[in-house]
């Protein structure tokens, strides 16, 4: 295959692109905006890669199932690389409860529902050293594309990119992997190609601060209070990264507006952690140490687009893979994955036709199939959390009864049902991880039955499954970082007169 592929940014998406195509035989250029990598060990990529074209580079991230085996089947000397340079897999019986534990029995399946997790800096270099070992193709840095370079037509054709400089880069195919900045679609649409798209906010804000152990420390014991959770008006974990560092990220609902002004604060940030008990033993003085300033990141938004809307491809030659197609909530996880996805569904699409036609709508299909589901889920979920982090500001507030009922099936059904039941766990992650449809699970007739037997038997009867509440209500929090509990419920009382 002769093809020449020009990709646009050459983060995730674009490394994924390169990883997916590249065996296929076709040259591959990735055009980076940003300066090379340090030529240093992974340390100093943390501390001096400057990547402006990647605002959550140095959030958290943990990367799920999908995308490891991705690598583990396709790559594995990637994986083997990964693992040398400190990089960490969580295990399926890691995160098992006591309850698990009690009625444990190893599955081969659990080889498969493994995390990959390390700092994203670190991730992301050790890629990029493969890729660029890869036969066909070459990465360039700080090749800042200005415009597509266009065929104009019924739909148009890209033909390849326009630089900064002026120079013309030409491809048989162009993939736009610049993320959530890319303006490719606003010059396609002064072209005459229309790629309607779908937004709505996550109703969300990030930040993230990274640790690493002291000398000699280990990390908290399992089993203990827990280090991740959702409490309403703030959702809050802990990241395992590689070479003994990790992170903490705290997710703050929009509409918590002074606690999200606070919380960017080191002191304030930390001052959260330690109320947070699981958190806490975390980064306690003894045991780790902070190495970063607190990352903000907001307008965080759901983002779906369209290339062939009605059945008619809008461009041809052009495919956007990663944030750039669709973009997701951190909260989920999916970002890079639905990226590593994406460049292989491009690989199949290619692969089915040479058509140009033909191949956007083979891509459009393999992405609706693949990747829709866990989107429209994601939106339901952020909707359920937006509604949620309002209604807990008004005081008095009572849920309806089907509220409460469809609340209680989840917390007091699904929930305790997965905490307890080591093979619902199972079936649960493997729509987490993007391994099936992520409702499928719940829809066999037998894994609903087994959740609908836990949800009538009562709390009572089902106590030892809950999770233990050890995290201060909105009250005590806000009051221990000096934050008014009334201030955020008066301005959407004002807004709302």
């Amino acid at each position: 295959m002769n093809e020449r592929v020009v990709v646009i940014g050459a983060g995730m998406a674009g490394l994924w692109t390169a990883l997916a195509l590249a065996p296929t035989g076709r040259q591959v250029v990735l055009l980076d905006r940003d300066p090379s990598p340090p030529s240093g060990d992974v340390e100093e990529a943390f501390t001096d890669w400057t990547r402006s074209g990647v605002g959550h580079l140095r959030h958290s991230h943990a990367f799920l199932a999908r995308l490891r085996l991705l690598i583990r089947d396709q790559h594995p000397e990637l994986l083997a690389e990964l693992m040398a340079a400190g990089c960490r897999e969580l295990r399926f019986e890691d995160g098992l409860t006591q309850l698990h534990q009690a009625r444990f029995t190893p599955k081969p399946v659990d080889a498969d529902l493994v995390i990959l997790t390390s700092r994203r800096t670190t991730l992301e270099l050790i890629m990029r050293r493969y890729v660029e070992r890869m036969p066909g193709v070459s990465i360039r840095p700080e090749a800042f594309v200005r415009e597509l370079a266009l065929s104009l037509g019924s739909p148009p054709r890209v033909t390849g990119v326009r630089l900064e400089n002026g120079e013309v880069v030409e491809g048989d195919l162009v993939v736009d992997a610049a993320g959530r900045t890319s303006s490719a679609l606003e010059q396609l649409a002064t072209a005459g190609a229309v790629i309607p798209e779908t937004a709505e906010s996550a109703g969300v804000i990030y930040f993230t601060r990274h640790y690493r152990l002291n000398p000699g420390a280990a990390e908290p014991p399992r089993g203990g209070p827990a280090a991740t959770g959702d409490i309403g008006y703030l959702k809050f974990g802990v990241f395992p990264g590689d070479n003994g560092c990790f992170s903490v990220t705290l997710c703050v609902p929009e509409v918590e507006e002074e606690m999200r002004k606070a919380v960017v604060d080191p002191e304030v940030f930390d001052t959260v952690c330690r109320q947070l008990p699981g958190v806490a033993a975390w980064i306690e003085a003894g045991r780790a140490s902070p190495t970063s300033r607190v990352f903000g990141m907001g307008k965080l938004e759901s983002r779906w687009r369209d290339l062939a809307p009605g059945g008619r491809p809008a461009v041809l030659g052009f495919f956007p893979v990663g944030d750039s197609l669709v973009r997701t909530n951190p909260l989920y996880g999916r970002g890079c994955s639905f990226a590593a996805v994406g460049a292989y569904l491009l690989r199949h699409a290619l692969a089915a036709s040479p058509d140009p036609a033909a191949r956007v709508l083979h891509y459009r299909k393999g992405v609706e199939a693949e990747l829709r589901p866990y989107y429209e889920a994601m939106r339901k979920a952020d909707q359920s959390a937006i509604r949620r982090a309002r209604q807990a500001l008004v005081p008095g507030h009572t849920p309806s009864l089907k509220g409460r009922i469809l609340r209680s099936f989840v917390e007091d059904g699904i929930v305790v049902a997965v905490r307890s039941d080591p093979d619902l766990l199972r079936a649960s992650l493997r729509g987490f991880h993007m391994l099936e449809d992520p409702q499928a699970w719940l829809r066999r007739p037998g894994n609903l039955m087994r959740v609908l037997g836990y949800w009538a038997r009562g709390k009572r009867a089902n106590a030892a499954a809950y999770r233990p509440k050890t995290e201060p209500e909105r009250e005590a929090m806000l009051a221990a970082v000096g934050v008014s509990p009334d201030a955020d419920a008066e301005r959407l009382r004002a807004e709302a007169a």
